[in-house]
Order: C-alpha cells, then sequence, then structure tokens
C-alpha cells in the first residue's frame, strides 16, 4: 500500500475521480455528524487566523486503484466516503453562498466548481470529482449543478441545507474574510492519512477488516459489501436493476431484516447478530451467476416484507385483513413465517385463500395462547421452525398440524373455556396484545356503528380495590367456605371481568349500579352486555365467562385432536414434532425418531407413510441411505425431485449414496430440541427397511 498524509486540496485537485463502490451503504451522516465537523472547520479556521500552518486530522481515507475507470486517475473509497462526501457538498454550498451574497466573485465560483467539484473537461457523471453509489446520484448531481428540486428528500439535500444555514449565521457583514477563512480550513487545513491499496490487494477484505473493528456499519452493509464483490463487472447493471429498488423500498432496518428471516427458513437457529456470517456463508459455495440470482430473489422478497409492512398494498382483500391483524397484535417474530406463506405464495405452490387460512391460523394459535397464560420463552423458536418447513402440503393444513403436535400450547377449547375464568388474563402476555384481542372480541358483537377502540383502556368491572359497597355486594353471592377477599382474588384479574372502555378514570372502584350507568351508555356492546345485569359478582362473571369462552371458540380455530394417532403406546405426537424440528442439513434415522415416539422403526415408517409430516426427507435409514421405496406425497412442490438432490440442496453432503456421519442428529440432540428427556433403552442403531415413506 502506498501511504501519504494529504489536504483536501492535494484529494480534490486534478483529473482523479472518486468513485463510492456499489457495495458501500448510501451518504447517511445526520445532523449530528454533520454539526460535529462543523464545529471542527469553524473551530479551526478561528486558529488559523493567528496560526495559518494549522491543521486538523480529520482522519484516514482508504483508496483502491484498478480497472475501476478509464485513466489510472480513477479511485475506489473504500473507506472516507461519508466524510468525503459531507466535504464536497459543503465547498458546493460556499460556491453558491458566494453567488448570492458576492454576484461579481465570479472567478472565485468558478475555482471552487472546476478545481474541486467538476472537470469542466469531462462530460456526464465522469466529470464529478466524487461519484457516490448511485442512490445517491440524483441528489449529488443536483446540488453540483445548482438544481436542486424543492422536494428532493434525501441525506446529501439535507447536508447541503444545513450548511447553508450555518454559513449564513457565521458570516460577519463586518468581517469580508471569514467565508474565505472557512475555505481556507477546509482546503488548506483538514488533513487525510492517505492510504492507497496497489491492483493485487483485496480490497473487500480492507474494507472488512476496517468495519469490524471499530466502524458502526450493519450486519446488511457488510453483506452487501461482499455480495457486490462477488458480481464484479456487472455489478452496476445489478445494483440499478435490482439492489437500489429493494433499497428503496425497504430501510435499512428492514434489509438487515430481510435476509435475517431468509437465512430462519433454513437454519432457524441463526440469531440476527449472525446475519452476515450465515449468508455469507451460504452464498461463499454459490457461483457468480448464482449470487445474481439470490440477489433477484432479494429483491422479490423485498416486495413482500413492504406488504407486511403496508398491507394497503395487498392485492387480495383476505390476505390483507389477516396481515393487518397481525401488524395490530404487534408481534415480529412471525414476520419470518408470514414472508414465507408469502413467498410460497409468490411461487405458486400455495394460494392466496390457503395463505389467509394459514394466517387465521396463526392468529387463532397467538390468540389462544394468550388467552391461557403459555409462557412466551419458547414462542419465537416455534414459529421459526414453523417457517422452515412449510411447503409439504396446503401451507394451512400443514400449520394447524405443526401447532396441534408436540408442547406447543395451542389451547383446546376446554383450556379456554377454563382459562377465561380462571388466568389473571391481566397480567398475561403484553398489554397491547390484551387491549387488541378484548377489541376482537367487541367486533363478534356485530357492531353497526364502529368504535374507535384506540382511545379505550382496560377496564375491571369489579374494581382492583373493594369499596364497601362492592364488598357488602359480593357477600351476597359466596358459598360456603368462600369470603369475599377469596372470590375478588380469584376473579378480578379474569378475563371474564374485563372490557374495554374510555372511562377508566371516571369508573374506578365506583359502586355497580353507577358504573352500569356509565356502561350502558358506551357504544361498546359487550359494555352493553355487562350494563343488562342487576349486580355484578360470581355468578355474573362465571356466565360472561362461558359467553366469552363460546365467542373465542367460535372465533379462532382449535387445534387438531390427534389422539387417533397413537397407537401401540407410541408417542406419535412426539415423533411428529421431531420431524419437523431436524434441521435443514441434518438427518436422523428412522431409529432416532423410534426412541423418542417409544415404538420400533417399522411402524414409524407406517405412521409417516399415512400421515404425511414436512421434513420427512431427512429421516433416513441408519446408514444413512434413502428408503428404496420414497415416494412425495400428493401436492409435495418437490414432486419429481429426487429426494437426494433436495437433500443436497438443503446442505447435506452424500458419499457413494451414504449421507455423511457428521450431518446426523441422534435421538438425544433430536429430544433436546423439543424439550424432551429421553428415558428409554432402546437402540437406534436397531432398525430394519421401513419401506417407502411419503411426503
Amino acid at each position: 500500500m502506498y501511504v501519504a498524509e494529504v489536504k483536501l486540496r492535494d484529494i480534490l485537485d486534478g483529473s482523479k475521480q472518486y468513485r463510492v463502490p456499489l457495495y458501500q451503504r448510501p451518504y447517511s451522516w445526520t445532523k449530528k455528524q454533520l454539526q460535529r465537523l462543523w464545529s471542527d472547520i469553524v473551530e479551526l479556521a478561528e486558529t488559523r487566523a493567528d496560526q495559518p500552518s494549522a491543521t486538523h486530522f480529520t482522519g484516514s481515507l482508504v483508496l483502491s486503484v484498478g480497472d475501476v475507470g478509464p485513466s489510472g486517475n480513477t479511485f475506489l473509497v473504500v473507506d472516507g466516503q461519508q466524510r468525503l462526501t459531507a466535504l464536497t457538498i459543503l465547498i458546493a454550498a460556499i460556491r453558491d453562498y458566494y453567488e448570492d451574497t458576492e454576484p461579481d466573485a465570479v472567478q472565485r465560483r468558478a475555482q471552487l466548481h472546476e478545481t474541486y467539484l467538476a472537470d469542466r473537461f469531462k462530460s456526464g457523471d465522469s466529470r464529478l470529482k466524487l461519484l457516490p453509489t448511485q442512490a445517491d446520484r440524483g441528489a449529488y448531481r443536483g446540488v453540483i449543478d445548482r438544481n436542486l428540486p424543492d422536494s428532493e428528500n434525501s441525506g446529501v439535500v439535507d447536508a447541503y441545507r444545513f450548511f447553508r444555514h450555518q454559513l449564513k449565521l457565521i458570516d460577519d457583514p463586518d468581517n469580508p474574510d471569514d467565508i474565505e477563512l472557512i475555505t481556507s480550513a477546509i482546503l488548506d487545513g483538514l488533513v487525510f492519512v492517505s492510504i492507497t491499496a496497489q491492483h493485487d490487494d483485496n480490497v473487500f477484505r480492507i474494507f472488512e477488516s476496517l468495519n469490524n473493528t471499530g466502524m458502526k456499519l450493519t450486519q446488511g452493509d457488510l453483506l452487501r459489501n461482499y455480495i457486490f464483490m462477488r458480481l464484479g463487472d456487472i455489478g452496476e447493471t445489478v445494483y440499478e436493476s435490482w439492489w437500489l429498488p429493494m433499497q428503496n423500498r425497504l430501510s435499512s432496518d428492514d434489509l438487515e431484516a430481510l435476509f435475517w428471516m431468509d437465512i430462519t427458513w433454513t437454519a432457524p437457529e441463526v440469531k440476527q447478530g449472525d446475519i452476515y456470517a450465515a449468508q455469507q456463508e451460504r452464498l461463499a459455495r454459490l457461483s457468480a451467476d448464482d449470487v445474481l440470482n439470490e440477489v433477484k430473489r432479494f429483491s422479490r422478497l423485498s416486495g413482500l416484507l413492504e406488504i407486511i409492512r403496508k398491507p394497503s398494498l395487498e392485492q387480495d382483500p383476505a390476505v390483507r385483513y389477516r396481515i393487518e391483524r397481525q401488524v395490530e397484535w404487534g408481534f415480529s417474530s412471525a414476520n419470518p413465517l408470514i414472508l414465507r406463506l408469502l413467498d410460497l405464495r409468490e411461487q405458486e405452490a400455495a394460494t392466496s385463500q390457503q395463505v389467509s387460512d394459514a394466517l387465521g391460523i396463526l392468529e387463532s394459535y397467538l390468540v389462544r395462547r394468550l388467552i391461557i397464560g403459555a409462557s412466551p420463552n419458547a414462542l419465537s423458536r416455534i414459529l421459526l421452525r414453523a417457517a422452515q418447513d412449510l411447503g409439504a402440503g396446503p401451507v394451512h393444513t400443514e400449520l394447524l398440524r405443526y401447532f396441534s403436535v408436540g408442547r406447543k400450547f395451542f389451547a383446546t377449547d376446554a383450556q379456554v373455556t377454563e382459562a377465561v375464568v380462571s388466568k389473571p388474563f391481566f397480567y398475561l402476555g403484553r398489554t397491547a396484545q390484551q387491549k387488541t384481542l378484548l377489541g376482537w372480541v367487541e367486533q363478534t358483537y356485530g357492531t353497526k356503528e364502529p368504535v374507535d377502540l384506540e382511545r379505550t383502556t382496560r377496564e375491571h368491572v369489579m374494581p382492583q380495590t373493594l369499596s364497601p359497597a362492592w364488598r357488602a355486594s359480593l357477600s351476597d353471592d359466596l358459598v360456603e367456605g368462600d369470603s369475599v377477599d377469596d372470590v375478588h382474588e380469584q376473579l378480578v384479574h379474569t378475563l371474564a371481568n374485563l372490557t374495554l372502555t374510555g372511562y377508566n378514570s371516571e369508573l374506578s372502584n365506583l359502586p355497580f349500579p353507577q358504573k352500569r350507568e356509565l356502561l350502558g351508555n358506551s357504544g361498546i356492546r359487550m359494555n352493553a352486555a355487562i350494563a343488562q345485569e342487576q349486580k355484578w359478582g360470581r355468578t355474573q362473571i362465571l356466565e360472561r365467562g362461558v359467553e366469552l369462552a363460546e365467542r373465542i371458540i367460535n372465533t379462532w380455530a382449535s387445534p387438531l385432536d390427534v389422539a387417533e394417532d397413537v397407537e401401540s403406546g407410541a408417542q406419535w405426537r412426539l415423533a411428529t414434532e421431531a420431524v419437523t424440528a431436524i434441521p435443514a442439513g441434518r438427518w436422523c434415522s428412522y431409529g432416532d425418531l423410534a426412541v423418542i415416539a417409544g415404538t420400533h422403526p417399522v411402524p414409524l415408517g407406517q405412521f409417516l407413510v399415512q400421515n404425511p409430516v414436512a421434513g420427512a426427507w431427512r429421516v433416513l435409514h441408519a446408514a444413512g441411505t434413502l428408503s428404496p421405496g420414497f415416494r412425495w406425497g400428493a401436492g409435495s412442490p418437490y414432486a419429481g425431485s429426487e429426494p437426494q438432490s433436495v437433500l443436497e440442496r438443503e446442505g447435506l453432503s452424500f458419499v457413494n449414496g451414504k449421507a455423511s456421519t457428521s450431518q446426523r442428529i441422534a435421538a438425544g440432540e433430536l429430544a433436546a430440541l423439543i424439550g424432551v428427556t429421553l428415558e428409554t433403552d432402546a437402540d437406534p442403531e436397531d432398525e430394519e427397511d421401513v419401506g417407502g415413506v411419503e411426503n
């Protein structure tokens, strides 16, 4: 590398051009960084008034030479583009400030423009001394060419307006040299350490090292860097056609979330902090053409994620309604599953009706879990695994089966009925979700006039603090052995005792006759039903609980009754959950599953034939060989594909027709994934030919 200390004047003077490569993030400095730069410049200008040789170290500028332009005067900006872009915008602001305040200073303006901003002997983008990424070029050209639209909204435009305002504030009418001192401080006082990499240096490695050791680039930034370094000469076209639209469609955070959601479909254990490493490892195995196809796929998925963020973009009314409900529920861990459902529809592996039904199943699962107070600890993991194996059959039936088996706490009708009058709903889950559920229950009353529920709050009908009047009322409804406090403690926080109201502070712990009057005047239908009661105690709460439970059961689907799957003592629920938990790129044997199910490999194979389960193609003989009679089930998206090819695409390695033993997941590890402790002496290697499993 060539290292030198240079002033900004030396960097921009001459016929050199600095190009910001496509893998760099767009210009992203905010007012905070701009203010710090401006303060440093002002302080330096004041110092140079007395000490003309004073300088200020501005940081490093890492450049690369090579096949990046028509001449040897073209450089890629590996590091330092934010500072360099901000400073050229500042020079443009000074040029235009002179035009506004000193119309006769034509030569001064021309010198700034032609020496440090644009080369008058070149045309098009080649004339620009700095060429930003494509996302910023339109706004940057407008700044350099004095043709900035008033409506333009970008960081580049914000920086220009910031500097124009600061120049106006600092210009002292009594000091004719103050702006010139600022200009001199910028061009001759700001010093960089310029590091120029030679032709054979790996620029990507330089960039990656710099930005993994203190620079705050996102996982998405690093992934973009890697992809465009892989694309080489076609990067410009790919960026313009697929990456830039995706970047304009999604925020930086959403773009990073997209890359995480995508990797979880095959590796649900990947954390959001490991996005770059996981995606880079996957892409490293692909050819340049395959990387291009991945960019196209990411761009397509970005349109689907945009629908999740903006449900109004969804064309199908039923799907749009379900996505809107998920947004209202506000559980982001469900987004990978929702995105996967939309992706399957786009690939024609699912219909809009099936996706709508599947989203309804997801909603039912989340609602019923909340009602029974299921622990949220494993919920994210459960939803990620659901996204992993969708596609083996109709998505709504597959999702219903997945949620219905194993320890996923998909509440049955009986559990919902009991929980409505026994669980402290007021303290279960998130407050916003409790309120959302109460609002959805209200909708089941068929309200003719829409009621704005945004301004409502949860309200205890029987109050949290009992007044003497409430105590007297409750004492009339006691059974032998009960006390008022016992009844209050058992029922006060239950769903059966909660409603929505905009009069929370007025209602408080008023006696029920007064509450009843306020609730009766409410536009909320569920309150009208409460107001019909003459008193409010144990009997009324339990009766309302039955009524609410019926509404919930009739509105939100219940899990499958899989009791008929139990045969000869085998725990088929556990077997099914274990199959769906096998990660892509891994395999287990029929004997492994038999240990978990408490059965023999042969009846286990028969069960999988009769009950197709997503992921069953990852179940092999103990030697790592495929069952000779394996067949894909009806409706499988893999129909016509060789099972070994599908497994290899998922990352499984085969040698002489046998899967790698290092990728096998044993019974104990698989049981741990689904939270099961094995209590058996069965030997998973004791297997026979289990026949042809369909899936």
